[in-house]
């Protein structure tokens, strides 16, 4: 029997997620992929597998699952509750199922996306150089009890146990941002407004774009009116009729009609998706020299977590300082416990 991950239970939005789509933005068609990219490199290196393989999207919650065969996964992104059977598992850090053991995981303690990778990918063609979901452009579907999803073929069934700190982009704080198409229509008053403002993510929002909320009074460009419709991009800070921020996350729409006074910077985007309601956020300008010098590509970032991987159970005889640690907890001289 092949091995696969049979759903039991499905949360509201569990799709198969990789890197997305290049080289569609012509035929009406965005790039998606997962909404924290990040956390596919870190699936892929607690794992040591390469950057091809798609990995599951949990947001909401994630399921039950049952495992045909034994199988390596990793857990990465937004830290959900996740046990094993019976016994609690770890976030960030990579483990071994056995043939019918359930996994399952509850609620984002922080952030909107988690990651559950599996040792060897998940076996099915790709669509369009793909196999993430969609929905907007009508490729593939959400998943839901019933289904099931075949492994690929796991070249090292044996590295698991692995651990990974993860970078905290679950926090809002300040977010990059470059000029965009209609920045200069905003007057250099505006422009200030929006950079001294403080943000917190709405209520509304999903793998399309997230709204903004702040108080204030409304943020609008000069003859907005009279914008034509034109090409938009993942990161794209639309201001709505409203004059309240829209940011465009990976199944945005192509083309549109509202200034946008920014874009976000390629390598801020994750802490914009993982940003939960009500998360606090700020926006910062920054140069294109700037933000092309911070640029971390997904292999550098691939390669830079490899060096920071390190054992959930440390093995003594890699432990320099083992006679510095107390082994043994509540030594005593002995003679206490003696009748007087």
């Amino acid at each position: 029997m092949s091995r696969a991950l049979r759903i039991h239970r499905a949360g509201p939005s569990l799709t198969v997620q990789d890197f997305g789509r290049i080289g569609f933005l012509e035929f009406g068609l965005s790039c998606g992929g997962a909404a924290d990219p990040l956390a596919l490199t870190e699936g892929a290196a607690l794992l040591g597998q390469g950057l091809e393989h798609a990995a599951l999207e949990m947001a909401g919650f994630g399921g039950e699952f049952e495992a045909t065969g034994e199988m390596r996964i990793a857990l990465t992104g937004a830290p959900m509750v996740a046990r094993l059977d019976d016994a609690p598992l770890l976030w960030n850090a990579s483990h071994r199922l056995q043939a019918g053991q359930r996994l399952s995981i509850g609620a984002p303690q922080a952030g909107m996306y988690g990651y559950l990778s599996i040792g060897g990918g998940i076996d099915f063609a790709p669509f369009l150089g793909s196999r993430s979901t969609h929905l907007a452009g009508g490729i593939g579907q959400t998943l839901k009890g019933g289904d099931s999803l075949t492994a690929g073929h796991d070249a090292a069934p044996d590295n698991f146990g692995n651990y990974l700190s993860p970078s905290d982009r679950f926090s809002g704080g300040n977010i990059r941002i470059l000029p965009s198409a209609q920045t200069d229509l905003f007057s250099a008053e505006e422009l200030a407004r929006f950079t001294a403002t403080t943000f917190t993510r709405g209520a509304r929002g999903n793998r399309q774009g997230v709204a903004l909320e702040f108080d204030g009074c409304p943020f609008a460009a000069a003859e907005q009116l009279f914008l034509l419709s034109e090409i938009m991009v993942v990161g794209d800070i639309q201001m709505t009729g409203e004059g309240a921020p829209f940011i465009l996350l990976p199944e945005c729409q192509t083309t549109g009609g509202y200034p946008r006074i920014g874009t976000v910077v390629p390598d801020d985007l994750p802490r914009m998706a993982q940003a939960a309601p009500g998360t606090v956020l700020k926006f910062d300008f920054v140069t294109r020299e700037v933000a092309l010098k911070a640029h971390v590509n997904h292999a550098q970032s691939y390669r830079a977590l490899m060096g920071k991987i390190a054992p959930l159970i440390r093995d003594p005889h890699d432990i320099r300082d083992l006679l510095s640690y107390q082994l043994i907890s509540g030594v005593t001289a002995g003679s206490e416990n003696h009748d007087t």
